[in-house]
């Protein structure tokens, strides 16, 4: 049942296995692995910031624009109101002077809110508060300078014994 002419024929091998690949090809292969990596990260990192910028654009925009708006309802209420005032008292002059008025008396509120926001700051508790915040905020930065002089210090020394 054999071949007569295959008679001292060894049968076909599996065909030979490719070589393995030396550590300069695998080393190779990170590296290329590795820029993949990075560069997708280095893109990723990219598109974050540019969509960071617009962001802030658009919002600083959205800043002026909502006080631009608030400017013109403030100023069509009151041309509301200088109307109602004119109707109630039938003068034009009338409606102009209280609406001055009311005004007038509206910007003194707020001056003096403010002067008593600022002789708050000014009392001697407050002055207490900011001074050890201040404080505070002076050490912390004197104890992080002295461990980055000292981190600093230790980088730039030469190795070796000692």
């Amino acid at each position: 049942m054999t071949d007569p002419g295959t008679a001292g024929v060894p049968p076909p091998e599996d065909p030979p296995s490719p070589p393995e690949p030396s550590w300069t090809a695998e080393l190779g292969n990170l590296a290329h692995g590795m820029r993949q990596v990075f560069g997708s990260h280095f893109k990723l990192f990219g598109a974050e910031v540019r969509l960071a910028k617009s962001g802030i654009v658009m919002m600083l925009f959205m800043a002026l624009a909502a006080t631009t708006f608030a400017v013109a309802l403030g100023l069509t209420l009151l041309a509301l109101l200088g109307w109602g005032l004119a109707q109630w008292f039938g003068s034009w002059a009338w409606a102009l002077g209280a609406l001055a008025l009311i005004q007038l008396l509206l910007l003194l509120g707020a001056i003096t809110v403010f002067k008593r926001c600022m002789a708050w700051l000014g009392m001697p508790v407050t002055r207490a508060e900011v001074r050890a915040l201040v404080h505070e905020a002076t050490e912390r930065g004197r104890r992080e300078g002295a461990e980055h002089e000292r981190l600093q210090e230790h980088r730039r020394r030469p190795p070796g014994p000692g």
